[in-house]
């Protein structure tokens, strides 16, 4: 068995003809054998280095050696065994629930927003009226905050896990199953819907429970180690859900659930994170920056990353949205938080991505008085700068070179953001900690690695601030408990131990696995 790589240029099918032969000579077999060949494609990436090619990592063996294929396990039907509740039907709570079904438990499932489809009149009201429904919106709702950001699958670390799982979950439940080798899988928030809702059914119809609506206000350890869970339910009586174990998968912007922590005792840590801007490109420009100007129609759309260093802080692009929009994230009244999508084809004239800074408690002393919530209030007060300057959900803005010159912008460029831009000087309104080191990325970036990138045609919008938690719940390393409260298992973008759909479903697993 062996492993090689057979390259195709883009608009061409790789053909079996081709794999097979290029087999038979690194098996070094007759040609007479080519049909008895097995082989399975691995992986697939663009190289765009010299001419434009796709290059596969192919696995091929003999046809009497054994090639393992990946089998998911099977569900069980959990409606009479015991339960465990999940808070939150994010990544990290679905796969929980997901693994919890194969090993016989029955997951109960409280998500405080809505489903995944009445979720998206909320985000209408959100984007067309500037009305936050603070249960329901881009961050809140059944598939959490992934669900409406591309779908982006990037994490390629095996250290969190097996990422097949993930992935032959997703494909198991209607995702292209070209997610399963390409180097950058997406999914598109115009098909994860179906994908989340198809998670949903299978894990009722196998015993499982879901709530929606159904905010957590209240945790409590009863003396015989089991926990009562109280849920501000559609009605005027709150809810309380009883079991043994408790997932806590509430995603990065629960900021309620990090205060009930604090009244109450339980430890949690100030986290540093990221905070910039959404950057927004004419799409055409990034396709020829990347392809360095031979981007064909039928080429995938192009996508950059990049990472560099700026007076001893990282700064680096998050969530980066080919062909994508901008869309409002905020969470409750009086805040402003940008965050960016893409639905599947990626075919919105428009590039966008979050451009920020790394933020560490240290570098913001005046907000120690808040204890692990120092960085939370900063973050807060962030966003609702943004918001008191322009006083709706518009989004202050200014262009690139000007925002490095730090003069005011002449007029803006159109934008992809439905609520709108309004002129403002950024660079002023954000902390000088990230405004000045932006300043100096900028040009770094477009003189060194992607040229044409810095130019007064891209677009800088404030403010990209939920890049990850800024607490952490900690949690034992072995258990995955908390430190304090055994049987409660934080989890995922919001106890601050992942970051994105894949790692966040991973730990979700994990945690789960424990139980």
């Amino acid at each position: 068995m062996k492993e090689i790589e057979v390259t195709c240029k883009l608009g061409k099918e790789l053909s079996e003809d081709e794999i097979l032969m290029a087999a038979v000579k690194a098996l070094g077999v007759s040609p007479k054998m080519k049909s008895q060949l097995k082989y399975r494609i691995l992986r697939r990436s663009i190289d765009a280095r010299n001419d434009i090619l796709y290059r596969y990592r192919i696995e091929v063996c003999k046809p009497d050696e054994v090639m393992q294929e990946y089998v998911l396990e099977d569900y069980k039907d959990v409606s009479s065994a015991e339960p465990v509740i999940i808070i939150g039907a994010g990544p990290a709570g679905m796969f929980a629930a997901l693994r919890l079904l194969m090993r016989g438990f029955r997951p109960v499932i409280l998500e405080r927003g809505k489903d995944v489809h009445a979720r998206k009149f909320d985000m209408a009201k959100l984007s067309r009226d500037g009305v936050v429904n603070p249960d329901s919106n881009y961050c809140f709702g059944e598939g959490g905050a992934g669900t409406f950001s591309d779908g982006k699958l990037y994490t390629r670390s095996s250290k969190r896990g097996d990422i097949r799982e993930v992935l032959h979950q997703l494909v198991r439940f209607g995702a292209d199953p070209s997610i399963l080798i390409d180097a950058h899988p997406h999914i598109g928030s115009d098909r994860l819907p179906v994908v989340v809702e198809n998670i949903r059914k299978c894990i009722i119809e196998h015993g499982g429970e879901y709530h929606f609506d159904s905010r957590v206000t209240d945790i409590v350890k009863k003396g015989d180690g089991s926990f009562d869970v109280t849920v501000a339910g559609c009605g005027s009586v709150p809810e309380v859900y009883s079991s043994r174990k408790v997932i806590l998968a509430t995603g990065h912007s629960a900021r309620d659930i990090y205060e009930m922590f604090d009244r109450k005792g339980w430890e949690i840590q100030s986290k540093g994170f990221a905070l910039g801007v959404r950057v927004e490109h004419p799409q055409s420009l990034i396709n020829k920056i990347q392809y360095h100007g031979k981007y064909q129609p039928y080429m995938p759309t192009a996508e950059y990353s990049f990472v560099t260093q700026v007076l001893g802080r990282g700064v680096f692009s998050f969530c980066m949205c080919p062909g994508g929009i901008l869309v409002p994230a905020a969470t409750a009244e009086g805040e402003l938080v940008l965050n960016g999508m893409s639905n599947s084809q990626r075919n919105s004239k428009w590039a966008n991505s979050g451009v920020v800074v790394q933020i560490e408690p240290e570098d913001f002393p005046e907000y120690a008085q808040h204890g692990p919530l120092a960085l939370l209030q900063f973050q807060k007060d962030v966003e609702r700068k943004m918001f008191e300057y322009t006083g709706s959900l518009k989004a202050p803005a200014q262009r690139m070179m000007d925002f490095c010159r730090r003069i005011p912008s002449t007029g803006l460029p159109q934008t992809s953001y439905h609520p709108g831009a309004e002129n403002a000087p950024l660079h002023e309104l954000l902390p000088e900690h990230v405004s000045l080191r932006l300043k100096y990325a900028f040009p770094e970036i477009g003189n060194k690695k992607m040229h044409g990138y810095y130019t007064n045609d891209a677009l800088l919008l404030g403010v990209e601030s939920r890049t990850s938690s800024p607490v952490r719940i900690p949690r034992d390393p072995e258990t995955l408990e908390h430190v304090q409260v055994s049987g409660l298992y934080p989890c995922g973008e919001g106890a601050g131990y992942a970051g994105g759909i894949v790692s966040s479903a991973l730990d979700g697993i994990n945690c789960a696995a424990r139980i």
